[in-house]
């Protein structure tokens, strides 16, 4: 029997990325009956490999240039899982494709009416700069500009003055759709928007290019985020490194995996409406649609005719008010199957539908696949 590799797992496992991808690898392991070695760590706490550690490979997210160094002098096949030091090519290499990623977020803002776009990436050592970069080269190729707070003179991070955020975000018009690039820089800016009365989503909307469950729930309010594909990005990282390990040749290109869909919260619901009263409606049915609201209550809230309500909603969004409503509505049975266990029944009375069967066939309809398959599909 052969013996079994040992493997280090260099990834911190503090946000929902890192655990979603140290729990992919684990997966894969088991199937290749490796020995992981995860997450050890020096006299400074830092994410290195023991010295008197034998191992085979190393699966790391380099993140500095002593990593980059420590893990070099291993001379152990390696794998990258973030590429935010892209020079580093002496080593295989997957991530999440950051174009991919920028184009959903773009089209996410626009379907949103939104035509104002900013990026919000303060360096703090998480993410590539990269991300960033790619939102902006989406935004201008579909001919609108886009402006990036990157860093403001030596105040970086957490160091970040607030008062240069306020004064950036003043420079620029709204509503103004921003991409902060990861669930930090997401949580940071609504919390100074939040401290100098600028309201989210109506005048600043942020989506965040990462999700954590933890920190994107409990923000107020809560943020819109991208679900990357974080169980793919683990066990193609572990396929790859499995090829070294096995004298193959570093590949040339990195791997790199697209992110799986949006996770939309309140943070970005909203739609750019010039029209004051059909934006007050527009708000009233978000914030009722978990009561199974109709048209018809919507016409005994606001002061205007069946007809009038239908040749705005044509105008401005392309759809009748009955079908802004199902849209909604599917849109809050997709939030609860994808960030709550509730059964399908119990999700049905939460959103106006008469029985789950009713719910089904709505879902069936909308989403082509069943509410639980596509409960399936996130929780994958």
């Amino acid at each position: 029997m052969a013996t079994p590799r040992r493997v280090a797992i260099l990834i911190e496992t503090d946000d929902s990325w890192g655990r979603s991808v140290v729990a992919s690898i684990a997966a894969y392991a088991r199937e290749k009956q490796w020995r992981l070695l995860i997450a050890p760590r020096d006299h400074q706490h830092r994410l290195r490999l023991p010295g008197k550690w034998q191992g085979d490979g190393v699966l790391v997210s380099l993140r500095d240039r002593s990593m980059v160094d420590h893990v070099r002098r291993s001379g152990l096949p390696a794998v990258d899982l973030s590429i935010m030091m892209p020079n580093s090519v002496w080593l295989g290499r997957v991530a999440t494709d950051d174009a991919a990623s920028a184009q959903m977020a773009f089209e996410h803002f626009r379907e949103r009416r939104l035509e104002n776009f900013a990026c919000y990436a303060p360096a703090i050592g998480r993410y590539p700069i990269a991300r960033a970069n790619a939102f902006r080269d989406v935004v201008t190729a579909e001919g609108y500009s886009c402006d990036v707070f990157a860093q403001r003179g030596d105040t970086q991070g957490w160091e970040v003055d607030h008062d240069h955020v306020v004064e950036w975000l003043a420079e620029l018009p709204r509503p103004l759709a921003v991409f902060a690039a990861d669930p930090y820089p997401a949580r940071q800016l609504a919390e100074i928007c939040e401290l100098n009365g600028i309201a989210v989503p109506d005048e600043v909307a942020i989506l965040s290019g990462d999700n954590d469950d933890l920190l994107c729930s409990v923000s107020s309010p809560q943020l819109s985020s991208i679900q990357l594909a974080c169980a793919q990005i683990g066990t193609s990282a572990a396929s790859v490194l499995t090829k070294l390990m096995d004298g193959g040749k570093i590949p040339s290109r990195p791997t790199l995996v697209a992110p799986l869909h949006v996770n939309a919260r309140r943070s970005t619901d909203l739609l750019a409406i010039e029209d004051t009263e059909i934006a007050a409606i527009l708000r009233y049915m978000a914030d009722n649609i978990q009561r199974g609201l109709s048209v018809a209550d919507v016409l005994h809230q606001f002061p205007i005719s069946r007809r009038s309500l239908e040749q705005k909603f044509r105008q401005k969004l392309g759809r009748s008010p009955a079908e802004q409503l199902r849209h909604l509505r599917m849109q809050h049975v997709s939030h609860l199957l994808r960030e709550t266990d509730l059964t399908i029944t119990e999700i049905a009375f939460r959103t106006g539908f008469t029985s789950s069967s009713s719910l089904t066939q709505q879902v069936q309809r909308h989403f082509q696949t069943s509410p639980t398959a596509l409960r399936t599909k996130f929780r994958q």
